[in-house]
Protein backbone atom coordinates (compact mmCIF):
# COMPACT_ATOMS: atom_id res chain seq x y z
CA UNK A 1 0.00 0.00 0.00
CA UNK A 2 1.90 3.21 -1.15
CA UNK A 3 1.76 6.19 1.24
CA UNK A 4 -0.21 8.62 -0.44
CA UNK A 5 -2.41 10.89 1.59
CA UNK A 6 -1.28 14.22 3.34
CA UNK A 7 -3.84 13.31 6.14
CA UNK A 8 -7.12 11.01 7.73
CA UNK A 9 -10.00 12.37 8.54
CA UNK A 10 -12.53 9.59 10.98
CA UNK A 11 -16.41 10.78 11.31
CA UNK A 12 -17.99 11.62 8.36
CA UNK A 13 -20.96 13.70 9.69
CA UNK A 14 -21.99 16.87 8.04
CA UNK A 15 -18.66 18.23 9.67
CA UNK A 16 -16.52 15.91 8.93
CA UNK A 17 -17.70 15.60 5.21
CA UNK A 18 -17.14 19.08 4.73
CA UNK A 19 -13.68 19.18 6.27
CA UNK A 20 -12.73 16.56 3.87
CA UNK A 21 -14.04 18.45 0.90
CA UNK A 22 -12.55 21.56 2.07
CA UNK A 23 -9.37 20.12 2.50
CA UNK A 24 -9.38 18.43 -1.38
CA UNK A 25 -10.45 21.61 -2.55
CA UNK A 26 -7.20 23.24 -1.17
CA UNK A 27 -4.88 20.57 -2.53
CA UNK A 28 -4.91 18.24 0.32
CA UNK A 29 -5.24 14.58 -0.44
CA UNK A 30 -7.36 13.22 2.56
CA UNK A 31 -8.03 9.65 3.77
CA UNK A 32 -11.97 9.43 4.51
CA UNK A 33 -13.27 6.46 7.76
CA UNK A 34 -15.83 5.76 9.48
CA UNK A 35 -16.79 3.17 11.97
CA UNK A 36 -20.16 2.26 9.65
CA UNK A 37 -17.69 1.72 6.51
CA UNK A 38 -20.85 1.53 4.22
CA UNK A 39 -20.89 5.52 5.22
CA UNK A 40 -17.58 5.62 3.38
CA UNK A 41 -18.78 3.91 0.14
CA UNK A 42 -21.59 6.43 -0.14
CA UNK A 43 -19.79 9.07 0.37
CA UNK A 44 -16.93 8.56 -2.06
CA UNK A 45 -19.62 7.73 -4.53
CA UNK A 46 -21.92 10.59 -4.03
CA UNK A 47 -20.79 14.27 -1.96
CA UNK A 48 -16.50 13.14 -2.76
CA UNK A 49 -17.33 11.87 -6.27
CA UNK A 50 -14.91 13.18 -8.72
CA UNK A 51 -12.55 14.72 -6.25
CA UNK A 52 -8.86 13.01 -4.91
CA UNK A 53 -10.53 11.72 -1.52
CA UNK A 54 -9.55 8.08 -0.15
CA UNK A 55 -12.19 5.79 1.19
CA UNK A 56 -10.64 3.23 3.81
CA UNK A 57 -12.79 0.29 5.05
CA UNK A 58 -10.67 -0.15 7.69
CA UNK A 59 -8.11 1.67 10.46
CA UNK A 60 -5.27 -0.15 8.87
CA UNK A 61 -5.79 0.61 5.57
CA UNK A 62 -6.46 4.09 6.32
CA UNK A 63 -2.88 4.35 8.23
CA UNK A 64 -1.33 2.53 4.95
CA UNK A 65 -1.85 4.87 2.74
CA UNK A 66 -1.27 8.29 5.02
CA UNK A 67 2.84 9.85 4.45
CA UNK A 68 4.83 10.26 7.45
CA UNK A 69 4.28 11.63 10.04
CA UNK A 70 0.79 10.37 9.53
CA UNK A 71 -1.85 12.45 10.72
CA UNK A 72 -4.90 11.98 11.78
CA UNK A 73 -7.70 13.61 13.14
CA UNK A 74 -11.26 12.56 14.57
CA UNK A 75 -14.68 14.34 13.72
CA UNK A 76 -16.69 12.08 16.18
CA UNK A 77 -18.53 12.52 19.95
CA UNK A 78 -15.99 14.07 22.43
CA UNK A 79 -15.82 11.79 26.08
CA UNK A 80 -15.82 7.69 25.40
CA UNK A 81 -15.31 8.04 21.59
CA UNK A 82 -12.49 10.12 21.20
CA UNK A 83 -10.72 7.59 23.82
CA UNK A 84 -12.18 4.53 21.97
CA UNK A 85 -10.68 5.53 18.69
CA UNK A 86 -7.21 6.17 19.81
CA UNK A 87 -6.87 3.15 21.28
CA UNK A 88 -8.02 1.43 18.01
CA UNK A 89 -5.28 3.34 16.17
CA UNK A 90 -2.37 3.55 17.99
CA UNK A 91 -1.29 -0.01 17.19
CA UNK A 92 -1.07 0.88 13.63
CA UNK A 93 0.96 4.18 14.19
CA UNK A 94 4.60 4.40 15.05
CA UNK A 95 6.67 7.52 17.22
CA UNK A 96 6.08 11.21 15.84
CA UNK A 97 2.48 10.20 14.08
CA UNK A 98 0.14 13.40 15.23
CA UNK A 99 -3.88 12.40 16.63
CA UNK A 100 -6.08 15.66 16.24
CA UNK A 101 -9.30 15.61 17.85
CA UNK A 102 -11.72 18.46 16.12
CA UNK A 103 -14.65 17.46 18.21
CA UNK A 104 -16.06 19.92 21.22
CA UNK A 105 -13.65 18.19 23.89
CA UNK A 106 -13.72 19.25 27.15
CA UNK A 107 -10.08 21.38 27.50
CA UNK A 108 -9.10 18.58 30.54
CA UNK A 109 -9.29 15.75 28.39
CA UNK A 110 -7.47 17.06 26.01
CA UNK A 111 -4.79 17.96 28.80
CA UNK A 112 -5.25 14.13 29.42
CA UNK A 113 -4.58 12.75 25.74
CA UNK A 114 -1.58 14.98 25.21
CA UNK A 115 0.39 13.41 28.20
CA UNK A 116 -0.93 10.08 27.58
CA UNK A 117 0.46 10.04 23.68
CA UNK A 118 3.62 11.48 24.36
CA UNK A 119 4.50 8.56 26.93
CA UNK A 120 4.05 6.79 23.76
CA UNK A 121 6.25 8.67 21.82
CA UNK A 122 3.17 10.40 19.65
CA UNK A 123 1.76 13.87 19.16
CA UNK A 124 -1.83 15.20 20.07
CA UNK A 125 -3.52 18.33 19.12
CA UNK A 126 -6.95 19.12 20.60
CA UNK A 127 -8.34 21.57 18.12
CA UNK A 128 -11.53 24.11 18.48
CA UNK A 129 -13.44 24.27 15.07
CA UNK A 130 -16.36 26.64 14.52
CA UNK A 131 -17.90 27.91 11.75
CA UNK A 132 -20.84 25.17 11.27
CA UNK A 133 -21.62 23.71 8.40
CA UNK A 134 -20.51 26.56 6.33
CA UNK A 135 -18.02 26.71 8.06
CA UNK A 136 -16.42 23.49 7.85
CA UNK A 137 -16.90 23.36 3.94
CA UNK A 138 -15.43 27.05 2.87
CA UNK A 139 -13.43 28.24 5.99
CA UNK A 140 -13.99 27.46 9.73
CA UNK A 141 -11.97 29.42 12.51
CA UNK A 142 -9.85 26.83 14.01
CA UNK A 143 -8.38 26.68 17.44
CA UNK A 144 -5.52 24.36 17.52
CA UNK A 145 -3.61 22.91 20.88
CA UNK A 146 -1.63 20.80 22.31
CA UNK A 147 1.82 19.40 21.60
CA UNK A 148 3.29 21.96 19.76
CA UNK A 149 5.94 19.79 17.99
CA UNK A 150 2.86 19.17 15.89
CA UNK A 151 1.98 22.23 14.93
CA UNK A 152 4.70 22.66 11.79
CA UNK A 153 3.12 19.27 10.34
CA UNK A 154 -0.57 20.72 10.06
CA UNK A 155 0.07 24.41 9.76
CA UNK A 156 -0.20 24.52 6.37
CA UNK A 157 -3.31 22.38 6.26
CA UNK A 158 -5.19 23.75 9.19
CA UNK A 159 -4.49 27.75 7.76
CA UNK A 160 -4.76 26.66 4.37
CA UNK A 161 -8.36 25.69 5.02
CA UNK A 162 -9.18 28.03 7.83
CA UNK A 163 -11.89 31.38 6.43
CA UNK A 164 -9.47 34.64 5.65
CA UNK A 165 -9.79 38.37 6.95
CA UNK A 166 -8.11 41.29 5.48
CA UNK A 167 -5.29 41.07 4.21
CA UNK A 168 -5.67 36.80 3.21
CA UNK A 169 -4.99 36.65 7.13
CA UNK A 170 -6.05 32.88 8.02
CA UNK A 171 -8.34 32.29 11.09
CA UNK A 172 -5.93 29.94 12.24
CA UNK A 173 -3.14 30.33 14.99
CA UNK A 174 -1.18 27.89 17.64
CA UNK A 175 -3.29 28.56 20.79
CA UNK A 176 -0.67 27.43 23.28
CA UNK A 177 -0.03 23.67 25.04
CA UNK A 178 -2.29 21.25 26.81
CA UNK A 179 -5.62 21.85 26.29
CA UNK A 180 -5.34 25.31 25.23
CA UNK A 181 -7.01 25.44 22.04
CA UNK A 182 -10.21 23.02 23.07
CA UNK A 183 -10.24 25.59 26.11
CA UNK A 184 -10.31 28.42 24.01
CA UNK A 185 -13.30 26.96 21.58
CA UNK A 186 -14.91 26.33 25.25
CA UNK A 187 -14.94 30.08 26.01
CA UNK A 188 -15.86 30.53 22.81
CA UNK A 189 -18.62 29.08 22.88
CA UNK A 190 -19.58 30.46 25.81
CA UNK A 191 -19.45 33.91 24.45
CA UNK A 192 -21.65 32.48 21.33
CA UNK A 193 -24.32 31.42 24.55
CA UNK A 194 -24.51 34.96 25.40
CA UNK A 195 -24.72 36.65 21.99
CA UNK A 196 -27.31 34.33 20.96
CA UNK A 197 -29.09 35.36 24.03
CA UNK A 198 -28.79 39.28 24.17
CA UNK A 199 -30.21 38.96 20.26
CA UNK A 200 -33.24 37.00 21.67
CA UNK A 201 -33.75 39.86 24.68
CA UNK A 202 -33.96 42.37 21.98
CA UNK A 203 -36.17 40.60 19.95
CA UNK A 204 -38.69 39.85 23.10
CA UNK A 205 -38.25 43.82 23.20
CA UNK A 206 -39.39 44.37 20.29
CA UNK A 207 -42.08 41.71 19.88
CA UNK A 208 -43.86 42.33 23.03
CA UNK A 209 -42.98 45.49 24.63
CA UNK A 210 -43.28 47.44 21.24
CA UNK A 211 -45.72 44.98 19.09
CA UNK A 212 -43.57 44.51 15.98
CA UNK A 213 -44.35 41.89 13.35
CA UNK A 214 -41.50 40.13 12.37
CA UNK A 215 -40.60 41.74 8.97
CA UNK A 216 -40.26 44.85 11.05
CA UNK A 217 -37.71 43.21 13.23
CA UNK A 218 -36.02 41.58 10.45
CA UNK A 219 -35.43 45.40 9.24
CA UNK A 220 -33.98 46.42 12.28
CA UNK A 221 -31.61 43.51 12.29
CA UNK A 222 -30.50 44.31 8.84
CA UNK A 223 -30.04 47.95 9.66
CA UNK A 224 -28.21 47.36 12.98
CA UNK A 225 -26.12 44.80 10.52
CA UNK A 226 -24.54 47.46 8.79
CA UNK A 227 -23.07 49.27 11.95
CA UNK A 228 -20.84 48.53 15.36
CA UNK A 229 -23.52 45.13 15.94
CA UNK A 230 -22.22 44.15 11.82
CA UNK A 231 -22.29 39.76 12.78
CA UNK A 232 -22.76 36.45 11.94
CA UNK A 233 -25.59 36.32 14.25
CA UNK A 234 -27.54 39.72 13.62
CA UNK A 235 -27.15 38.58 9.66
CA UNK A 236 -28.45 35.25 10.09
CA UNK A 237 -31.48 36.85 12.79
CA UNK A 238 -32.32 38.89 9.84
CA UNK A 239 -32.60 36.24 7.80
CA UNK A 240 -34.78 34.01 10.24
CA UNK A 241 -37.11 36.60 11.06
CA UNK A 242 -38.02 37.13 6.95
CA UNK A 243 -38.29 33.31 6.62
CA UNK A 244 -42.10 32.57 5.59
CA UNK A 245 -43.57 29.04 6.64
CA UNK A 246 -45.64 27.44 3.73
CA UNK A 247 -49.01 29.23 5.03
CA UNK A 248 -47.11 32.75 4.34
CA UNK A 249 -46.49 33.48 8.26
CA UNK A 250 -43.73 33.98 10.20
CA UNK A 251 -41.50 30.58 10.38
CA UNK A 252 -40.36 31.74 13.86
CA UNK A 253 -43.63 32.29 15.01
CA UNK A 254 -44.56 27.88 14.58
CA UNK A 255 -41.23 26.95 16.90
CA UNK A 256 -41.53 26.14 20.19
CA UNK A 257 -39.80 28.57 22.46
CA UNK A 258 -37.64 25.75 24.37
CA UNK A 259 -33.81 25.79 23.86
CA UNK A 260 -30.98 23.03 23.75
CA UNK A 261 -27.59 22.67 24.83
CA UNK A 262 -24.85 20.66 23.88
CA UNK A 263 -22.53 21.45 27.24
CA UNK A 264 -20.00 24.04 26.04
CA UNK A 265 -21.88 27.13 27.64
CA UNK A 266 -21.97 24.58 30.83
CA UNK A 267 -18.57 23.82 31.07
CA UNK A 268 -17.92 27.21 30.66
CA UNK A 269 -19.80 28.45 33.40
CA UNK A 270 -18.40 25.20 36.16
CA UNK A 271 -14.55 26.32 35.41
CA UNK A 272 -15.45 30.06 35.84
CA UNK A 273 -16.51 28.96 39.63
CA UNK A 274 -13.76 27.17 39.70
CA UNK A 275 -11.59 30.17 39.29
CA UNK A 276 -13.17 32.79 40.75
CA UNK A 277 -13.94 34.83 37.77
CA UNK A 278 -18.05 35.89 37.17
CA UNK A 279 -18.83 35.68 34.06
CA UNK A 280 -22.14 36.24 35.06
CA UNK A 281 -23.72 36.92 31.37
CA UNK A 282 -22.61 33.77 30.15
CA UNK A 283 -24.01 31.92 33.16
CA UNK A 284 -27.73 33.91 33.14
CA UNK A 285 -27.41 32.62 29.12
CA UNK A 286 -26.73 29.48 30.48
CA UNK A 287 -29.81 29.28 33.07
CA UNK A 288 -31.95 31.04 30.55
CA UNK A 289 -31.88 28.11 27.71
CA UNK A 290 -33.00 26.37 31.27
CA UNK A 291 -35.94 27.91 32.23
CA UNK A 292 -36.83 27.77 28.75
CA UNK A 293 -37.46 24.00 28.83
CA UNK A 294 -39.53 24.48 31.73
CA UNK A 295 -42.24 25.31 29.10
CA UNK A 296 -44.96 23.27 30.29
CA UNK A 297 -44.66 25.02 33.52
CA UNK A 298 -44.26 28.41 32.80
CA UNK A 299 -47.58 27.75 30.84
CA UNK A 300 -49.17 27.30 33.83
CA UNK A 301 -47.43 29.91 36.33
CA UNK A 302 -48.83 32.47 33.45
CA UNK A 303 -52.41 32.04 34.79
CA UNK A 304 -51.19 32.45 38.44
CA UNK A 305 -49.15 34.60 38.24
CA UNK A 306 -49.81 38.44 37.16
CA UNK A 307 -47.38 41.01 36.45
CA UNK A 308 -47.44 44.08 34.44
CA UNK A 309 -48.46 44.37 31.24
CA UNK A 310 -45.48 44.19 28.69
CA UNK A 311 -46.72 47.04 26.30
CA UNK A 312 -44.07 49.64 25.82
CA UNK A 313 -45.67 53.10 24.39
CA UNK A 314 -43.76 56.74 23.46
CA UNK A 315 -41.11 56.92 20.43
CA UNK A 316 -40.74 53.28 19.08
CA UNK A 317 -38.07 54.64 17.04
CA UNK A 318 -35.78 55.76 20.18
CA UNK A 319 -36.64 52.72 21.87
CA UNK A 320 -35.44 50.73 19.38
CA UNK A 321 -32.47 52.77 19.10
CA UNK A 322 -32.13 52.09 22.91
CA UNK A 323 -32.29 48.40 22.37
CA UNK A 324 -28.96 48.61 19.99
CA UNK A 325 -27.48 50.40 22.43
CA UNK A 326 -28.36 47.78 25.14
CA UNK A 327 -27.65 45.60 23.23
CA UNK A 328 -23.97 46.67 22.23
CA UNK A 329 -22.94 47.57 25.48
CA UNK A 330 -23.90 43.78 26.67
CA UNK A 331 -21.99 42.17 24.17
CA UNK A 332 -19.25 44.17 25.28
CA UNK A 333 -19.56 42.80 29.03
CA UNK A 334 -19.68 39.37 27.48
CA UNK A 335 -16.26 39.49 25.81
CA UNK A 336 -14.65 41.39 28.56
CA UNK A 337 -15.67 38.87 30.61
CA UNK A 338 -14.74 35.90 28.39
CA UNK A 339 -10.90 37.46 28.07
CA UNK A 340 -11.10 37.76 32.29
CA UNK A 341 -11.78 33.84 32.08
CA UNK A 342 -8.65 33.45 29.22
CA UNK A 343 -6.27 35.17 31.26
CA UNK A 344 -7.23 33.66 34.44
CA UNK A 345 -6.85 30.30 32.76
CA UNK A 346 -3.59 31.25 31.46
CA UNK A 347 -2.49 31.83 34.77
CA UNK A 348 -3.76 29.12 36.60
CA UNK A 349 -2.78 26.44 33.68
CA UNK A 350 0.27 27.97 32.83
CA UNK A 351 -0.43 28.72 29.24
CA UNK A 352 0.66 31.43 27.05
CA UNK A 353 -2.05 32.65 25.41
CA UNK A 354 -2.02 35.62 22.67
CA UNK A 355 -5.62 37.80 23.25
CA UNK A 356 -4.90 39.64 19.94
CA UNK A 357 -4.61 36.46 17.98
CA UNK A 358 -7.40 35.09 19.48
CA UNK A 359 -9.45 37.97 18.51
CA UNK A 360 -8.14 37.65 14.97
CA UNK A 361 -9.06 33.96 15.06
CA UNK A 362 -12.64 34.43 15.82
CA UNK A 363 -12.71 37.54 13.19
CA UNK A 364 -14.33 35.06 10.79
CA UNK A 365 -15.39 31.27 9.96
CA UNK A 366 -16.91 30.97 13.58
CA UNK A 367 -20.05 31.59 14.91
CA UNK A 368 -19.22 34.88 16.79
CA UNK A 369 -17.29 36.39 14.09
CA UNK A 370 -18.24 40.42 13.54
CA UNK A 371 -16.49 43.56 12.97
CA UNK A 372 -16.48 44.52 16.36
CA UNK A 373 -13.46 41.46 17.23
CA UNK A 374 -11.25 43.87 15.14
CA UNK A 375 -11.43 46.25 17.88
CA UNK A 376 -10.78 43.69 20.44
CA UNK A 377 -7.55 42.60 18.50
CA UNK A 378 -6.72 46.38 18.16
CA UNK A 379 -6.77 47.27 21.69
CA UNK A 380 -4.39 43.66 22.66
CA UNK A 381 -2.30 45.12 20.05
CA UNK A 382 -2.17 48.25 21.58
CA UNK A 383 -1.36 47.17 24.86
CA UNK A 384 -0.89 43.23 25.17
CA UNK A 385 -0.91 43.34 29.43
CA UNK A 386 -4.56 44.80 29.31
CA UNK A 387 -6.16 43.89 32.19
CA UNK A 388 -9.92 44.18 31.02
CA UNK A 389 -11.32 45.23 27.55
CA UNK A 390 -13.44 47.92 29.18
CA UNK A 391 -10.17 49.91 30.23
CA UNK A 392 -9.29 50.34 27.13
CA UNK A 393 -9.91 53.80 25.66
CA UNK A 394 -12.26 52.79 22.55
CA UNK A 395 -14.38 50.39 24.64
CA UNK A 396 -14.27 52.99 27.49
CA UNK A 397 -15.66 55.47 24.39
CA UNK A 398 -18.21 52.95 23.46
CA UNK A 399 -20.15 52.42 27.02
CA UNK A 400 -19.78 56.01 27.61
CA UNK A 401 -21.38 56.87 24.53
CA UNK A 402 -24.54 54.21 24.79
CA UNK A 403 -24.68 53.30 28.48
CA UNK A 404 -28.14 56.23 28.84
CA UNK A 405 -30.03 53.52 26.12
CA UNK A 406 -28.69 50.55 28.24
CA UNK A 407 -29.87 51.54 31.42
CA UNK A 408 -33.03 53.24 29.67
CA UNK A 409 -33.80 49.29 28.62
CA UNK A 410 -33.44 47.59 31.91
CA UNK A 411 -35.22 50.08 33.45
CA UNK A 412 -38.22 49.97 31.16
CA UNK A 413 -37.97 46.02 31.24
CA UNK A 414 -38.28 45.87 34.61
CA UNK A 415 -41.19 48.51 34.95
CA UNK A 416 -43.11 46.31 32.13
CA UNK A 417 -42.07 42.83 33.50
CA UNK A 418 -40.38 41.40 30.06
CA UNK A 419 -37.34 39.52 31.25
CA UNK A 420 -33.99 40.64 30.39
CA UNK A 421 -31.32 38.69 32.20
CA UNK A 422 -28.34 39.18 30.63
CA UNK A 423 -28.92 42.76 29.53
CA UNK A 424 -29.56 42.99 33.72
CA UNK A 425 -26.65 40.89 34.85
CA UNK A 426 -24.45 42.86 31.90
CA UNK A 427 -25.27 46.11 33.58
CA UNK A 428 -25.05 44.93 37.19
CA UNK A 429 -21.81 43.46 36.14
CA UNK A 430 -20.57 47.00 35.18
CA UNK A 431 -21.72 49.02 37.91
CA UNK A 432 -20.05 46.61 40.51
CA UNK A 433 -17.00 46.52 38.37
CA UNK A 434 -16.97 50.40 37.96
CA UNK A 435 -17.57 49.93 42.19
CA UNK A 436 -14.60 50.88 44.24
CA UNK A 437 -16.83 50.06 47.63
CA UNK A 438 -18.99 47.49 47.22
CA UNK A 439 -21.01 46.07 50.41
CA UNK A 440 -18.81 42.97 51.28
CA UNK A 441 -17.68 44.45 54.26
CA UNK A 442 -20.82 43.57 55.75
CA UNK A 443 -20.68 40.54 54.33
CA UNK A 444 -17.67 39.86 55.52
CA UNK A 445 -18.48 40.82 59.28
CA UNK A 446 -21.55 38.54 58.75
CA UNK A 447 -19.36 35.47 58.03
CA UNK A 448 -16.92 36.59 60.85
CA UNK A 449 -20.11 36.71 62.83
CA UNK A 450 -21.43 33.25 62.27
CA UNK A 451 -18.75 30.94 61.52
CA UNK A 452 -15.28 33.01 62.82
CA UNK A 453 -14.03 33.30 59.10
CA UNK A 454 -12.02 36.26 59.86
CA UNK A 455 -11.79 39.69 57.89
CA UNK A 456 -9.22 42.47 56.47
CA UNK A 457 -8.98 45.78 57.61
CA UNK A 458 -9.08 49.16 55.25
CA UNK A 459 -6.62 50.68 58.11
CA UNK A 460 -4.00 47.85 57.80
CA UNK A 461 -2.11 45.96 54.83
CA UNK A 462 -3.29 44.06 52.95
CA UNK A 463 -3.32 40.06 53.94
CA UNK A 464 -3.69 40.37 57.81
CA UNK A 465 -6.77 39.04 58.88
CA UNK A 466 -8.72 39.83 62.05
CA UNK A 467 -11.28 38.37 64.16
CA UNK A 468 -14.18 39.88 66.55
CA UNK A 469 -16.40 38.36 69.45
CA UNK A 470 -19.46 39.74 68.19
CA UNK A 471 -21.67 38.44 70.80
CA UNK A 472 -18.96 38.80 74.29
CA UNK A 473 -20.15 35.24 73.88
CA UNK A 474 -17.71 33.80 71.80
CA UNK A 475 -13.65 33.28 72.04
CA UNK A 476 -10.70 34.46 70.17
CA UNK A 477 -10.17 31.30 67.88
CA UNK A 478 -11.22 31.91 63.84
CA UNK A 479 -11.74 29.14 61.73
CA UNK A 480 -10.02 29.11 58.46
CA UNK A 481 -7.79 31.41 56.74
CA UNK A 482 -9.28 34.33 55.28
CA UNK A 483 -8.93 34.14 51.50
CA UNK A 484 -10.37 36.11 48.61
Amino acid sequence: MEPQADIALIGLAVMGQNLILNMNDHGFTVVAYNRTVEKVDAFIANEAKGTKVIGARSIEEMVGLLKRPRRIMMMVKAGKAVDDFIEQVLPFLEPGDILIDGGNSLYGDSERRVKYLAEKGMLFIGTGVSGGEEGARHGPSIMPGGAKEAWPHVKAIFQGISAKVEGNVPCCDWVGDGGAGHYVKMVHNGIEYGDMQLICEAYQLMRDGLGMTADEMSAVFAEWNKGVLDSYLIEITRDILAKKDEDGTPLVDKILDTAGQKGTGKWTVINSAELGIPITLMAEAVYSRCVSAMKDERVKAQRKLKGPRPAISGDRAKFVEAIRDALYCSKLISYAQGYMLMRAAAAEYKWSLNNGGIALMWRGGCIIRSAFLGKIKEAFDKNPKLTNLLLDDYFRGEIKRCQKGWRTVVAMAAKKGIPVPAFSTALAFFDGYRTANLPANLLQAQRDYFGAHTYERVDKPRGQTFHTNWTGRGGTTSSSTYSV
